[in-house]
């Protein structure tokens, strides 16, 4: 049977993928569920009584559409960041808000900077919407300010993407030295600065919300699937100055954050013992990850979200070789794609119970490769 034949060119280019492939895909082809679910930077701890209570007491009322506006959820956002509603929106994860910044921003042909092996997702973006991404090489494990920066300027970049702490490596830059990065772009570049992992980080990584709440050209994205624990909810995030923000309203999904998601991101935002908890569990299991690694003679570098990467210290090969002996043992991880990042593996931290599991399986693969 022909294929239809309609489909833009752009579509027709692209590569049929996703940015990721998922532990259940995975699972899948090895016909075995994984044993210890560790790769994916999932909060393993789970999400609060209160919040699972919360879902309970919505989900009789799942035959109701949600509230296109998510005005309760954008009430406590704006009371919790001490800033005005109207300059916060939320959306399916950072994921979905990050597709719909390209989608008011990009354009074929247009130039977008990024880092070298940061989050995939983002790029997938850009290439959906027939973007020209222009990548600068980490340095020193962290993303370069300087070189996005020079980038931007030679490109004439519409959008520069920036994430603090970082995701693959784990690591960030201090709130004043992104304050000083944001501050040098071009008023005609966006800043999309993505904040994922902003609760398990340093306070002096994050800029006060006041430093750049006066740049119309930065944006900044949250997600409740980390520290919250609901990464299945899909809830995520944005703010900045309420004329920029308010451009999502033109192109955003009005029913795309769920009811369940609505009132369980409501609920894990109040419950601020349960975050304090999980940040101390985060902690705890970010220590243990690291002792694991050194006692291999490999090299944790520090982190500041909830997984730690691991510099392997040999090459690529034999990183995979290492992940692939865990996948085969039912642990579930995963690695940074480019060079020289992929000399790491990476570990979401998690329950006891897994840690053990992938600290045997370690065990294990290294004496085999040894």
């Amino acid at each position: 049977m022909p294929a239809f034949s309609r489909f833009t060119a752009l579509a027709q280019s692209l590569p049929p993928t996703v940015p990721f492939v998922g532990p259940e895909t995975q699972e899948r082809a090895r016909g075995a569920a994984f044993v210890a679910r560790i790769g994916a930077n999932e909060n393993g701890f789970g999400p609060a009584p209160s919040v699972i209570e919360a879902i309970a007491r919505e989900a009789p009322l799942s035959w109701r559409y949600a509230d296109p506006e998510n005005h309760d959820l954008r009430m406590a956002l704006g009371a919790h960041l001490e800033l005005a509603p109207e300059r916060v929106v939320v959306g399916e994860g950072i994921d979905g808000l990050l597709g719909l910044i390209v989608r008011l921003i990009v354009e074929p042909g247009t130039a977008v900077v990024t880092s070298l092996g940061a989050y995939p997702t983002f790029n997938f973006h850009v290439a959906g919407f027939g973007g020209r991404l222009v990548t600068v090489p980490y340095r020193d494990d962290h993303e370069d300010l300087d070189a996005l920066l020079d980038a931007v300027r030679r490109e004439n970049a519409s959008l520069v993407y920036l994430s603090n702490p970082d995701n693959p490596m784990g690591t960030w830059h201090s709130a004043d030295a992104v304050t000083e990065f944001a501050r040098a772009l071009p008023e005609t570049t966006m800043l999309v600065l993505d904040e994922a992992y902003g609760e398990t980080a340093p306070a002096a990584a994050l800029p006060p919300v006041t430093d750049l709440a006066d740049m119309p050209n930065v944006l900044r994205f949250r997600t409740f699937s980390k520290a919250y624990g609901l990464a299945g909810q899909r809830v995520g995030y944005v703010f900045g100055v309420e004329q920029t923000v308010s451009m999502f309203h033109r192109v955003r999904n009005h029913f795309g954050v769920n009811r369940l998601g609505q009132a369980a991101a409501l609920a894990a935002l109040k419950d601020r013992h349960w975050l304090a908890h999980i940040l101390a569990e985060v902690e705890k299991s970010r220590e243990r990850l690291a002792a694991i690694a050194q006692a291999h003679g490999f090299t944790p570098i520090p982190s500041a979200t909830n997984f730690v990467t691991i510099d392997c210290g040999r090459d690529a090969g034999y990183a995979k070789a290492i992940l692939d002996g865990l996948v085969s043992r039912g642990v579930f991880i995963r690695m940074p794609g480019v060079a020289p990042l992929n000399r790491c593996i990476r570990i979401s931290t998690g329950p006891d119970a897994e840690i053990s599991l992938f600290e045997t399986a370690l065990a294990e693969v290294v004496a085999e490769l040894d």
